[in-house]
């Protein structure tokens, strides 16, 4: 499998570190525009490869896409990060000119590619790429569910005092500080509803803080998070290198699915060879309803603004 990860930048070179690792892939290519820095971050990981045992192949190229052709998936992390107080739709007049034409670059050389789209506002870029390319709905997926509910469920293992590998939970809605989604009432911990565990005030404590996960990161760092952001990437490049089918909540075109059209948000899905191969619709309660229909609502707004 040959993977394409556009910037370079920490978000990038962790995907790029992270899928290597995991030795599954033939070959890695970063691409950025800024001279040089995608050929030295590939040789600076290259460099770690028989430390770490990994046999795959991270190449570097400035704004050449020759580079890529062929490849299988390609990551689009490029575009500004946040920065401290910044939400992530104030990002969009910028990263929607980048996200657009990355996305044309990379068809033009890899026509049967499957796009995951990192740059935010991710459920807008998402979008975006859909209505910039004209792709099968499959064939692109945002990520922001698959780290919004790592970070759901690093929350609840600290709340319980349990190991993280004990923990299932999952985060739907919009990838925002307001539209996320955290389903407590399906979170458990080795089968077991984690409100057997832990107080309603506690619960929701855990709630509002994975739902402000990206903006406490961002304060504490001066700039968005990367290390779990490459890690969920790499874990949907993996799911799609060994057709898992392996159910994670992505940002994808919904069409009547969950009652709703024409826009991406995060819903669970199953992710295999050919990209979503399903899109799964839960039962909701009324409440949770509500909920990701104000979150589908505000995602619409910011769409508008393309």
């Amino acid at each position: 499998m040959k993977v394409t990860v556009v910037g370079a930048g920490a978000v990038g070179a962790s995907c790029a570190e992270y899928i290597a690792i995991k030795n599954f892939a033939s070959e890695v290519v970063l691409v950025d525009i800024k001279e040089g820095f995608a050929e030295g971050k590939a040789m600076d990981l290259m460099q770690t490869a028989s430390l770490n045992g990994f046999d795959t192949k991270i190449t570097g190229a400035t704004n050449d896409y020759s580079s890529t052709a062929g490849s299988d998936v390609a990551v689009i992390t490029s575009g500004i990060p946040r920065k401290p107080g910044m939400t992530r739709e104030e990002l969009i007049s910028t990263n929607a000119g980048i996200v657009k034409s990355v996305a044309e670059s990379l068809i033009k050389e890899s026509p049967e590619v499957i796009i995951i789209v990192v740059s935010n506002p991710m459920d807008t870029m998402t979008y975006l790429t859909h209505k910039a390319t004209g792709l099968p709905k499959n064939r692109i997926i945002g990520m922001g569910g698959a780290l919004d509910s790592a970070r759901f469920k690093y929350r609840l293992a600290e709340a319980l005092d349990a190991p993280i590998s004990d923990i299932d939970g999952m985060v739907i809605g919009g990838h925002s500080d307001t539209g996320m989604i955290p389903l407590t009432r399906l979170a458990t911990r080795n089968s077991v509803p984690v409100s057997a565990f832990i107080s309603d005030e506690r619960m929701e404590e855990v709630k509002q803080a994975t739902k402000v996960g990206g903006a406490t990161l961002t304060k504490l760092l001066g700039t968005s998070a990367w290390y779990a952001p490459g890690a969920a990437v790499s874990a949907l490049v993996h799911a799609i290198a060994n057709d898992s089918k392996k159910m994670f909540p992505c940002s994808c075109l919904l069409e009547g699915e969950y009652g709703l059209s024409d826009l991406c948000i995060g819903v669970p899905v199953k992710i295999g060879a050919n990209g979503v191969e399903e899109i799964v619709e839960i039962e909701l309660t009324d409440s949770e309803k509500e909920e990701l229909a104000s979150s589908a609502e505000a995602v619409s707004k910011t769409n508008g603004l393309l």
